[in-house]
């Protein structure tokens, strides 16, 4: 699966992901990420024309109903998600053609934020988000399963279930989510949680391997 940027068409499957700029700590702490998920939520739908941020300023409700929640209206469907500290990773259905200004929206959002509770100046991303297209099942689980368990394999926490600001827990504690997400061929939690968890020993030793290639 090449992972240049690519067109975005409706009805494929992407893996959606960015870094900060000079792996700039950007979600150091959760007023950070929880403002970036908000974001990723408010915009998805195209009838919040107000930006964020005023709405918040006038005081006004947005009824949140979960990330991972799929209304017809909606830009995308959000299938996983996961924050690391310099980067994050998406896995979508694109629904509208909008797709590549909503990510960009987001972006632009959390990066104005940011910029004013740091008095911090200048670009946050490294470049314009890079998507890569998903062209099976197959590769969707493999995909889903890197993005879930990218936090452990980084050394960051020992269980997946253990990052907060990631899809996993949610997946593992609402048995809704594998009904509704039938994109995703494992219907079972507990099958899920297998087939997820079992290739982190195997990923670890991978990115081991790599940093010392590197050295």
């Amino acid at each position: 699966m090449s992972s240049k940027r690519i067109k975005l068409f409706q009805g494929g499957f992407f893996h959606i992901f960015n870094k900060s700029i000079a792996n700039y700590q950007i979600y150091r702490t959760p007023s950070i990420n929880y403002r970036f998920l908000e974001n990723l939520e408010y915009y998805n739908n195209p009838d919040n024309i107000i930006s964020y941020s005023l709405l918040i300023r006038y005081k006004k409700i947005f009824q949140s109903k979960g990330l991972l929640s799929f209304d017809n209206n909606h830009i995308c469907k959000i299938i996983v998600y996961s924050l690391m500290p310099d980067h994050y990773h998406l896995v979508i259905k694109v629904l509208k053609e909008q797709i590549s200004k909503y990510i960009s929206k987001v972006e632009n959002s959390i990066t104005r934020y940011f910029n004013k509770i740091n008095n911090r100046k200048g670009p946050l991303w490294q470049s314009r988000f890079k998507s890569a297209l998903i062209k099976s099942n197959e590769q969707l689980l493999h995909v889903v399963r890197y993005v879930h368990i990218n936090s452990t394999t980084s050394f960051f926490v020992k269980k997946p279930e253990d990052w907060e600001f990631s899809s996993y827990r949610e997946y593992l504690t609402n048995k809704k989510i594998l009904k509704e997400v039938r994109e995703i061929s494992i219907r079972s939690v507990s099958d899920f949680k297998k087939f997820t968890e079992n290739n982190i020993d195997y990923q670890k030793r991978l990115k081991s391997i790599k940093k010392i290639l590197l050295e």
